[in-house]
């Protein structure tokens, strides 16, 4: 690596000569794809915005100047570039650098994220507060390609002209979210970039007319550039005059680009000009997703966000058993095959839920509608009132943003679609942006909502049989990140009963309800009391809504304690709707509960983060020795 001085700060970083900024960015690369072979992470997003990211520091003065990151998985080079570059090898570990940018991080990072499409609105309150206060300090959006296909930053773009004259968005156009953007707008987008006439176009007309015709000839050459624009790339809207415009200045922006997002002295001057526009700008710049790095160019979707990896290869380290994920697809698609009904939908994360074997084996009832969750639930809507069976499958961190659409279009209207929410649970590593820790409480109200969760892999696949034959309303099943305690499943999957637990053992002075990933903690808790000479009953509750009220309140009025474990929040959890059921059965046994805190938890390993939050067999043993000498 070239022998640089250390960047500490955006002020060094401006004092480096300029003919040392591409070595820079190629130390950051190196360092990038060292570092996170350890750790894991968002490596090839942030391969991709290197050059991005020094020629926005290099023009621009934060935290003065404002970048709002869409995500903000992307921001790890400005992480390394505002004081944190020493602590880069830490990145998703706990304790250590987050994944995102966080307002409690860094003065530098101005506003926090996880979730696509919620930059550019937020920028625009920001340049809109600025402006009332009487400041100068620019604000800069940067947004990938996959965010123009999320509600949210068409909402912003139509109120943006209306409500500032300065602020910069940059449209990062690399054709990828997390798989390859799909719809419309990612066609659109593709026409601009490939399109040869417009780039000799773009790149020759300024010049030619500067020269010919002198500075002063600038609004001609806009209305040359404007109408070129309309001709070659048509947007069927027609402005007030009867010319055709491109779609962002439609909106009231001044679109520049497409330009090359990896040519440093080209982005440094656009920057220094689009700094003093007094309207609304948009610079679209093209890049490649993991540039640098071949593994990462060849297989974008995987080196999106992983684990460690071979930095010669690129492998992964294999799972020892199938991951949920994995057994989700393989599960629905082989239903799929018996069933034409059958249909899968997911919000640009075909790799994510496992959902990619769906697309390349039944491709003709496989549906991914980008990031656009909203849309995802309203369209599974369409699809059951014709009587097809949709699994929509979202993150549960994800499925926060279709809400509305669960209350008001699935379950007033009792449509039977199916919501499989991965990552039902602590998120690990992604933290609190990612983490599946609220869907019980945002769920388990809802009229005519069933709700469940799987002890084990071979229970998942009955309960996606389950819920494939299931016609009666929604029904919604949550599931963890990565593998379960690896029981194979049948040959054949079998129906459950709704709404009726398993007893597992039946007698005992403390019953134990492990919802989920949590049974298997509710076992080794049920072994330490045995050591402790108490007896304990044991519980796998599967339905979240409707509890088995029978079980419930037979081991109420035969144990001492009870004792729920789940990896959810406890305000509004599962363990909450026991308490409530047994009051209002009249029945005032003691209920123990472990899960997650009133907080939004760090982000670190799932172990090490449970240690510290008490979803431990050795807490739930302590606080029922608490209980029962009470």
């Amino acid at each position: 690596m070239p022998e640089l001085p250390e960047i500490t700060s955006p002020a060094e970083l401006k004092a480096l000569p300029a003919e040392q900024l591409a070595a820079l960015g190629e130390k950051i690369r190196h360092t990038l794809i060292t570092t996170l072979s350890e750790t894991g992470g968002h490596l090839g997003p942030n391969l991709g915005v290197v050059e991005l990211t020094l020629a926005l520091h290099r023009v621009f003065d934060t935290p003065k100047d404002k970048f709002v990151f869409d995500v903000a998985h992307q921001g790890y080079v400005h992480k390394m570039l505002t004081g944190r570059w020493d602590r880069i090898q830490t990145i998703r570990q706990y304790e250590g650098l987050n994944g995102f940018c966080l307002r409690s991080e860094s003065e530098h990072d101005c506003y926090g994220a996880g979730h696509a499409g919620t930059a550019l609105s937020a920028a625009l309150g920001m340049a809109v507060g600025r402006d009332l206060r009487g400041s100068d300090e620019h604000v800069v959006c940067v947004a990938g390609d996959a965010a123009f296909t999320c509600g949210p930053v068409f909402e912003a773009l139509n109120n943006a002209a209306a409500h500032t004259n300065r602020l910069i968005v940059v449209l990062n156009d690399n054709e990828w979210s997390i798989d390859r953007n799909v719809g419309a707008i990612a066609h659109y987008f593709n026409a601009i970039a490939t399109n040869p006439a417009f780039h000799a176009l773009h790149e020759k007309t300024a010049e030619f007319i500067e020269k010919i015709l002198g500075k002063g000839a600038r609004r001609l050459a806009s209305k040359v550039e404007e109408s070129a624009k309309g001709i070659l790339l048509p947007t069927r809207t027609e402005d007030r005059t009867g010319s055709s415009s491109m779609l962002f200045e439609e909106f009231g922006f001044r679109y520049y680009g497409p330009i090359d997002g990896h040519d440093l002295p080209l982005l440094i001057k656009t920057f220094e000009f689009l700094k003093n526009q007094t309207q609304p700008v948009l610079l679209h710049i093209i890049t490649e997703k993991g540039r640098g790095y071949k593994p990462a160019l060849k297989d974008p979707g995987k080196f999106h966000g992983l684990g460690k990896y071979n930095i010669e290869t690129g492998e992964t380290p294999p799972t020892a058993t199938p991951t949920y994920s994995a057994i989700f697809a393989r599960s629905v698609t082989d239903f799929a095959k018996e069933d034409e009904k059958i249909v899968a939908i997911t919000a640009a994360m075909p790799g994510g839920t496992g959902l990619s074997v769906f697309k390349k084996e039944i491709p003709q009832r496989y549906f991914d509608v980008g990031i656009a969750e909203e849309h995802a639930a309203l369209f599974a809507c369409g699809l059951a009132t014709q009587g097809m069976k949709p699994f929509l499958t979202i993150y549960s961190t994800f499925m926060q943003r279709a809400y509305d659409m669960i209350i008001h279009d699935m379950a007033i209207q009792n449509l039977p679609v199916r919501l499989c929410m991965d990552r039902g649970g602590l998120s690990g590593d992604d933290g609190p942006t990612h983490h599946g820790l609220f869907d019980i409480g945002y769920l388990r109200h809802i009229p005519n909502l069933v709700h469940m969760q799987p002890k084990d892999e071979d229970e998942f696949v009955d309960m996606l049989w389950t819920m494939a034959n299931y016609e009666k309303g929604p029904i919604a099943i949550r599931y963890p990140r990565g593998s379960g305690p690896g029981v194979k499943p049948k040959d054949k999957p079998v129906l459950l009963e709704i709404g009726q637990a398993e007893v597992v053992e039946a007698e005992g002075k403390v019953a134990l309800i492990g919802l989920g990933d949590m049974f298997t903690t509710a076992l080794e808790a049920r072994d330490l009391l045995t050591q402790r000479g108490i007896k304990a009953a044991l519980i796998n509750p599967r339905w979240i809504k409707p509890l088995d009220s029978a079980v419930l309140e037979k081991f109420a009025r035969q144990c001492k304690v009870i004792c729920t474990l789940e990896d959810h929040v406890l305000h509004n959890g599962f363990g909450c709707g026991v308490i409530e059921h047994l009051h209002d059965a009249g029945i005032h046994t003691p209920v123990v509960r472990i899960g997650w805190p009133d907080d939004f938890v760090e982000h670190g390993s799932v172990p090490v983060l449970r240690h510290k939050h008490g979803l431990t067999a050795e807490n739930a043993v302590a606080k029922i020795v608490a209980a029962l000498a009470r």
